[in-house]
């Protein structure tokens, strides 16, 4: 599997992975490679959710002519692999951590923004004849020990109160006497609107809205050479080059490796791994006290989310292997499995018919960052987002969105993650060895009463 610290190509072109959303049977894109040298305004890199809005924005809203260069196809990467799940933030940082580091005004100005995400993947969809198979809305964060709860209780005070939310506080008992019946689960927090979705055909209706707009994508086009001349960016691909002034990187969790100096050893690419199972059963359903159709994730350091789809699977995920040649070794999905049914006894001895993995961009302070290089620079005119930490379903479409406005000299929120770049990780060259030393941190906490 392509690895991001180690590769330096990402590859041309690949198949879609042999995920449950790749082989439902829909359409999938077919971008044609780039085979000219030829000039646009703005070259945005990466077809995921983040790069297809931006493109999309600078076509529709600026009259941009906006060429967009993917290495595969649109959604190949982790906008095609993830469990779909649409929430109301992006990052590590829940609402009390937020207003724990930046105060009060600014976490309710950042939950403000993200609540915007949430509900612009609903207009979108609307809007754009998006048929992503929204499912009906619950999101159910667990604790997985009791002395999460009382965060919980603090969580829900401070979010109901001062961030226009309504969440619901549940014990063991009501959790599992009227909504999941999770093994492992002490009690939760309830969102009634978050909801779930086909992440693959998401990205497939943006890239559709994005050619709309008047943006050329070209799929089988990785980035191979970048030179920049008298303020002139010159992309290489294998078969053509492409000429602009502004560019737009998106690529997040599969940028290469030394891809760019301003993204160079400020991200960590980290694996996510899925299993899906076979259909359950009603009487699976019923043990498993599967009432609707809910997201779910936990608040282990190592955390594990699910979701019941809508043919009758369950889609289990969590952290995988941490080099791309270990991920598809039997044991990772084997974890997963077991995780599963500690959850759901009813479970045991089930079929599993899909696995996959992917990467996710985890950022060294938890946030996301949108950075623009400055205009007396040998940068200018170069900008990214990057460092969702596997949440930025909802956000990154917004962040696309920012990143066109900011191109084109709009002012954007003043907002902590709009204000600086990602920051550098210490030795970064050890990034593995720090993730392998926190990963056995994660399970002694996990385990901790």
């Amino acid at each position: 599997m392509y690895d991001p610290l180690r590769d330096k190509n990402p590859g041309c072109n690949a198949p879609y992975p042999a995920s449950y959303w790749a082989e439902l049977g829909q359409d999938r894109a077919s971008c044609p490679a780039l085979q000219q040298n030829c000039t646009a305004d703005v070259v945005v890199i990466g077809a995921g959710y983040t790069g297809l809005n931006a493109a999309r924005v600078l076509a529709e809203r600026f009259s941009q002519q906006v060429v967009v260069l993917e290495a595969h196809q649109p959604g190949w990467g982790c906008s095609g692999r993830n469990a779909g799940f649409v929430l109301k933030g992006t990052g590590r940082l829940g609402a009390v951590q937020l207003t724990e580091r930046f105060g009060l005004e600014t976490a309710q100005a950042c939950y403000r923004e993200y609540r915007q995400a949430f509900e612009q993947v609903a207009t979108l969809c609307q809007q754009g004849a998006i048929d992503c198979q929204a499912q009906s809305p619950g999101y159910y964060k667990l604790a997985h020990q009791p002395r999460f709860l009382p965060l919980f209780e603090q969580q829900q005070q401070l979010l109901n109160q001062y961030f226009g939310e309504q969440l619901q506080y549940l014990s063991q008992a009501e959790l599992q006497q009227a909504h999941l019946a999770d093994q492992q689960a002490c009690g939760a927090l309830l969102d009634p609107d978050c909801f779930g979705l086909n992440p693959l055909q998401l990205a497939l209706g943006y890239s559709r809205l994005a050619e709309q707009a008047g943006a050329t994508i070209y799929g089988g086009s990785p980035v191979l050479g970048w030179q920049t001349l008298q303020g002139l960016h010159r992309l290489q691909t294998p078969e053509g080059s492409v000429t602009a002034k502004k560019v737009l990187i998106a690529t997040n969790g599969y940028t290469p490796k030394d891809f760019h100096p301003l993204l160079n050893g400020r991200i960590l690419p980290v694996q996510s791994s899925i299993i899906v199972t076979r259909p359950l059963t009603a009487a699976e359903r019923n043990a498993c006290g599967f009432r609707d159709q809910p997201i779910v994730m936990d608040t282990r350091a190592l955390k594990y989310y699910y979701r019941l789809l809508p043919d009758g699977r369950l889609l289990f995920g969590g952290r995988g292997a941490i080099q791309g040649r270990d991920a598809d070794k039997p044991r990772y999905q084997q974890a997963l499995l077991a995780a599963m049914c500690r959850s759901f006894p009813a479970l045991n001895g089930i079929g599993i018919d899909h696995q996959w993995s992917g990467w996710v961009a985890v950022s060294l302070d938890d946030m996301p960052h949108l950075y623009q290089a400055p205009k007396d620079s040998c940068y200018a005119g170069v900008s990214y987002a990057a460092g969702y930490c596997g949440s930025g379903l909802s956000f990154s479409a917004l962040a696309g969105q920012r990143l066109a406005e900011q191109a084109m000299g709009q002012s954007i929120p003043n907002l902590p993650c709009y204000q600086r770049p990602l920051p550098a990780f210490p030795f970064a060259p050890w990034r593995r060895l720090g993730q392998w030393l926190y990963y056995q941190w994660g399970r002694w906490q996990d385990q901790r009463p």
